[in-house]
């Protein structure tokens, strides 16, 4: 269906920056034998015009890397198309939202889903820690999006109009790991005992859905620690778990945590 969707269309664009196509750019244009044109940040949210314009006349493709309703900047071009009397067809794919499950825990236990985000030397937003503090207490999950850096300016680049960006960086598993382990030592300064700890077990999740696709399961200390090679990665903040899950995660994940397993 979406081969022969593509394949009738005039134009066909490529979102290149909630995610990253793990096949490449060449490869597509090979297996549906068009040209993709690679619509960035700056096209999708300031340029959406151009990707609607005679689209009311002939068929336009937006290629989105995962499901098309995964992000809310596509939303808002549906939203566009709408208001300019434009018909659509959304045709649904799998995303990190329910692909996850592969790693053996139960889709239906996870709760908000929250994004981690690079810190700075002045910015180090704590707001998804009590996100995932409130799954914690309500026993469940927390998938754990993390952040995407695709054609970004500098501050002074910004502030100065000068079209210069900065290389693309993805969050790794790691870095979200100890971001997470400073909040933790920030609020016991405060005072606080953390809901979460350095023993509380998280997932890894790299590349999912990918021929090279690496899962690790152990103590968020550990996360902090592994290595599961090049984006996109996320990570599951586990909340209370069925003895079927623990056992799932055992057998799905490269499992970190040796001897026995204490529920955190």
């Amino acid at each position: 269906m979406l081969y022969l969707a593509v394949r009738r269309c005039r134009r066909v664009y490529l979102e290149a920056y909630t995610s990253v196509l793990t096949v490449g750019k060449e490869a597509l244009e090979e297996f549906y034998g068009k040209e993709l044109i690679l619509a960035d940040r700056e096209t999708v949210e300031q340029e959406a015009d151009s990707i609607l314009r005679d689209a009311d006349v002939c068929d336009v493709a937006f290629l989105v890397v995962g499901d098309p309703f995964g992000a809310t900047t596509h939303s808002d071009l549906v939203l566009r198309a709408v208001k300019l009397g434009i018909p659509y067809q959304v045709i649904h794919n799998a995303s990190i939202m329910n692909a996850v499950g592969c790693c053996g825990l139960q889709l239906y236990n996870f709760g908000e889903t929250v994004s981690i985000v690079f810190w700075t030397d002045t910015w180090k937003p704590e707001s998804f820690f009590d996100k995932i503090k409130k799954n914690r207490q309500n026993g469940t999950h927390t998938l754990c999006l993390l952040d995407i850096k695709v054609k970004e300016q500098s501050l002074e680049n910004l502030m100065k109009g000068r079209k210069i960006y900065e290389p693309p960086r993805y969050m790794s598993v790691n870095q979200a790991a100890q971001q997470l382990l400073d909040i933790i030592r920030n609020r016991r300064l405060q005072g606080e005992e953390p809901e979460i700890t350095e023993d509380t077990i998280c997932v890894g999740l790299a590349r999912v859905g990918a021929p090279d696709q690496k899962i690790a399961s152990g103590t968020l200390y550990q996360m902090s620690t592994v290595e599961l090679g090049g984006p996109l990665h996320s990570m599951i903040v586990t909340g209370t778990m069925h003895p079927l899950e623990l056992e799932m995660l055992k057998n799905c994940t490269e499992f970190l945590i040796s001897g026995g397993c204490h529920l955190k």
